[in-house]
């Protein structure tokens, strides 16, 4: 098992009963839950708070991404060996380390999985998923791991961090990769803008990186409800980007069909 590093001196971190401690005696607490802060920024307040956290868990809870959750616990199973690790990089609430987690048990696969977030709402989410991932508060460009530690990095929908990716994946290892394509949900953003707007897709080419397979993951959801429709807009980032008068449209819906654009990538690091 790979042990954390200090976010402080670099050095490795040991449990010692409920906290990991370095040998220069940076101390930090494992929570009830299970979780350890490993930022140590001076903001109160990191990354997605429990609203987004909260239509997250709800709108995938009820299998609305079921397709891409599948594609990616599929990616996952197929790059993994027995006794690799696996850093899950923006974890969020764990709905995706869960089916990775669960994928790879049922291939008889044994992996060491580690998620990190900015979030330690999203993070206390995940706790309680019981996915048997060690999870620590951390930012993607600043992952509290060794060099070379990881056989797989996953890194969905979270910043890209290319650097610090090659640093802690083996040579020769795995990074997975999902991003929305240009029509991902336009039809919510036609309900919400005058003017919606197609996302930017980055060229597939990565520095560092030798590119294996690239797939699209598209299909149509049905939302019978406004709540459901309501969900999927706050667990976007358009929400914290949209004016309450925008926003306020989306309640005059009680039915929406919305179609899921993504593309998938899996990279391996070059030597």
């Amino acid at each position: 098992m790979v042990n954390f590093i200090c976010p402080v001196c670099k050095n490795e971190l040991v449990r010692v009963e409920n906290s990991l401690k370095c040998s220069k005696g940076h101390c930090f607490d494992i929570s009830r839950k299970g979780v350890v802060n490993l930022l140590i920024s001076n903001k109160s307040h990191h990354g997605d708070d429990k609203r987004m956290v909260n239509a997250r868990r709800e709108f995938l809870g009820k299998g609305y991404y079921a397709p891409l959750r599948e594609r990616i616990a599929e990616l996952a199973a197929k790059y993994a060996a027995d006794g690799c690790t696996l850093l899950d990089c923006g974890c969020g609430e764990c709905s995706y380390t869960a089916d990775i987690a669960e994928k790879l048990t049922g291939s008889g696969i044994s992996a060491d999985i580690i998620g990190i977030d900015v979030s330690k709402d999203a993070l206390n989410a995940g706790a309680s998923r019981h996915t048997g991932a060690r999870l620590a508060a951390a930012s993607v460009y600043g992952i509290p791991l060794p060099d070379r530690s990881c056989d797989i990095v996953l890194a969905l929908f979270s910043p890209f961090s290319g650097s610090e990716y090659l640093r802690v994946l083996k040579d020769g290892g795995i990074y997975i990769t999902a991003f929305p394509l240009e029509d991902h949900l336009f039809e919510l953003k036609q309900a919400v803008y005058d003017v919606p707007y197609k996302n930017k897709v980055a060229p597939l080419a990565v520095t560092g990186f030798e590119l294996l397979e690239n797939s699209e993951v598209r299909f149509t959801m049905r939302l019978s409800t406004n709540s459901d429709i309501i969900s999927l807009f706050e667990m976007t980032p358009y929400c914290y980007k949209t004016s309450p008068a925008d926003r306020a449209k989306l309640d005059g819906y009680d039915e929406m069909t919305v179609n899921a654009c993504f593309g998938t990538a899996v990279y391996r690091k070059l030597t």
